[in-house]
């Protein structure tokens, strides 16, 4: 129980901390072409919910057509017109997770947990994020392992949100409260490494 607290926190800020300094040059490289390949700024920016359904500002690298982009549309599939060509391929590797380490930093986020949502789809399924966000979200975890491929998934529907709040998030829903059951730190580090090098783990 004591590491749900004060260690991982500490965990955290220095794995946070040594993140962002080791991946500082990728950042600059990644910046400077999402500024030089489509208008609009760096960083995307999302309001969704964290520890105690208190809302935060998450951070992502841009990977979409500001001109093209609709505020009304939450799920993203592979085939979106609206994903840029470096977009492309910074969701294809996670790159465009990366400014999370910000989040993570700020306390917002851990660096693996539940991942975070925004409020409509937590309030489609509120009972069940009484339990998942008693902890604060992540970067990585069990389910984000298992749908790194969510995208792709999705290009099979032709309604993607019914598909996702149907099909993909109770699946998400359930590895959520698998990783609250088992978190510790040994938990954590398997996830990382998994996350880092694109393994498969069992869930």
């Amino acid at each position: 129980m004591v590491y749900k607290g004060y260690l991982k926190r500490v965990f955290d800020l220095i794995a946070s901390f040594i993140g962002i300094l080791f991946m500082l040059p990728i950042g600059i490289i990644i910046s400077i072409l999402v500024l030089t390949t489509s208008k609009g700024p760096v960083f995307f920016k999302q309001t969704r919910l964290g520890c105690k359904f208190k809302p935060f500002v998450l951070y992502k690298f841009r990977t979409m057509s500001i001109a093209r982009s609709s505020n009304n549309l939450l799920i993203t599939s592979g085939d979106d017109a609206r994903i840029t060509s470096i977009g492309k391929y910074l969701r294809k590797t996670k790159l465009d997770e990366l400014p999370q380490l910000f989040n993570v930093l700020k306390g917002d986020m851990s660096l693996v947990g539940p991942r975070p949502e925004v409020e409509k789809f937590v309030q489609i399924a509120r009972s069940e994020y009484e339990i998942i966000l008693t902890v604060r979200p992540g970067i990585t975890d069990f389910a984000a392992i298992k749908f790194r491929d969510e995208e792709t998934m999705l290009n099979g529907y032709t309604d993607k949100e019914y598909g996702y709040i149907h099909e993909i998030l109770p699946r998400k829903i359930d590895l959520y409260k698998k990783y609250i059951r088992e978190m510790c730190f040994c938990t954590d580090l398997k996830l990382i490494l998994a996350t880092i090098f694109s393994l498969d783990i069992d869930l």
